[in-house]
């Protein structure tokens, strides 16, 4: 029976690097997945596509792929990823002129077409708020939430960018490419799924987000290593992580990433399959299988951006004795003089150092001035010992959701080859 072995090495934008390195270097992987495209990424990937088309990539990708592709290409593991984000033709041209750069060759594959900005029907309500997406205000995104099927065309190559794919769907592509699965055959599409699950959050599985200190240890925190599963053609993984590293890999680990963010254990929604994770069962060899499944939906999930104003945050700190009830001071007497704007006042740390946070987001430029103007009068008009002020304004691009018939979204893929194979 063939196994494959597929290795996580991100699991959100700013993740480390060096347990990638790791995986690489000693993991025998035959794919690695770098999972670094969120809800919050996507909004600011948008936000700085719309000021420089050429960016709305993952800012960190050429810094990620300058340390990482060497080492892929010298150990024939393919690496997929999400870091196109809002621009992944952009992010495949950087990836390109990096890899001849470092004279490395080999050929990349970009999937594009979970952008429906264009078709989106702005009378569709979105699930957050109710309303019609055209009451949100300016839309400026709409990306689908793509599956393993946009991605299979493009698995030819060594390095695959993608933009809004689903989390899972970036593994079961390539383990459906490396197993011949078919990926209309629900029980291995719902295997693959599982398997994308556990992993997509990298250091989740193996310890990271599971440690609390006193009631759930985790060995060596600061040496974290990133999980891998050996996958055979029937559909069962095993789960590890290399010798050496920190972290832990438990059944209690495995159980708790199993049923992060899927809101219902018997119909977890993804682009490829309705994943039904009650029988799963997990032993001490961390062999993981039982995963059911009805067949795709018909629709995909859309993350939709508008522009939701801007938001300032300002704040002043106040330490020594009494510092506490000094900043609880400042926050009313803000509070006061900004009734009628909708803000948060928050006094952050303890009795004898803290920081008051004003925030608020509003459209109106002089609702913004005036609540920095507010925090920062409290120099000198009371309480005492108040400094450190900070005012900081932001764009801010909300995020709302819906969904569009799976037949509106058209995917494809752009092949950049080397100059050498090109000619």
């Amino acid at each position: 029976m063939h196994t494959t072995r597929i290795g996580c090495g991100a699991g959100f934008a700013g993740d480390r690097i060096e347990p990638a390195e790791d995986l690489l270097r000693r993991g025998a992987l035959a794919d690695l997945v770098l999972e670094c495209l969120g809800e919050r990424t996507v909004a600011l990937a948008q936000r700085h596509k719309l000021s420089d088309p050429a960016h709305g990539y993952e800012k960190r990708l050429p810094a990620r792929f300058n340390r990482l592709l060497p080492l892929a290409i010298a150990n024939g593991v393919r690496v997929i990823t999400n870091m196109g984000a809002a621009n992944p033709l952009a992010a495949g041209r950087v990836t390109r002129e990096l890899l001849d750069s470092l004279g490395l060759g080999g050929r990349v594959a970009v999937v594009t077409g979970d952008d429906v900005l264009a078709d989106l029907d702005l009378n569709t309500v979105a699930w957050e708020t109710g309303r019609p997406l055209r009451n949100h205000g300016e839309i400026v995104s709409a990306n689908a939430y793509l599956g393993a099927d946009a991605l299979l065309p493009a698995l030819d190559a060594d390095v695959v960018i993608t933009g809004r794919v689903a989390d899972p769907s970036l593994f079961l592509a390539p383990l459906a490419h490396r197993l011949g699965w078919d990926l209309l055959d629900v029980p291995m599409a719902a295997a693959g799924t599982l398997v994308g699950h556990l992993l997509e959050c990298a250091g989740q599985l193996t310890g990271g987000y599971f440690a609390d200190p006193g009631w759930q240890d985790v060995p060596d925190l600061a040496n974290l290593g990133f999980p891998y599963a050996d996958v055979t053609s029937d559909g069962t993984a095993v789960l590890g992580k290399l010798p050496g590293t920190g972290g832990q890999l438990s059944k209690a680990t495995v159980r708790e990433q199993l049923l992060y963010e899927i809101t219902d254990p018997a119909a977890y929604l993804t682009p490829d399959v309705t994943l039904d994770v009650r029988n799963v069962r997990v032993t001490g060899d961390m062999r993981v299988s039982g995963a059911q499944g009805a067949p795709r939906p018909d629709s995909l999930k859309v993350s939709v951006g508008y522009r939701a104003g801007s938001k300032v945050e300002a704040e002043i700190s106040y330490v020594g004795p009494n510092a506490a009830r000094r900043g609880a001071l400042a926050a009313e007497v803000v509070s006061t003089r900004l009734a009628g704007v909708p803000l948060r006042a928050e006094v952050l740390g303890g009795e004898t150092d803290c920081r008051l946070r004003v925030a608020a987001i509003s459209h109106d430029q002089a609702v913004l001035d005036r609540v920095g103007d507010e925090v920062e009068s409290l120099y000198t008009n009371g309480p005492a010992g108040g400094g450190g002020v900070r005012v900081h304004v932001t764009e801010v691009i909300g995020i709302v959701s819906t969904l569009v018939p799976r037949s509106a979204v058209r995917p494809a893929v752009t092949f950049l080859e080397a100059p050498d194979a090109a000619a």
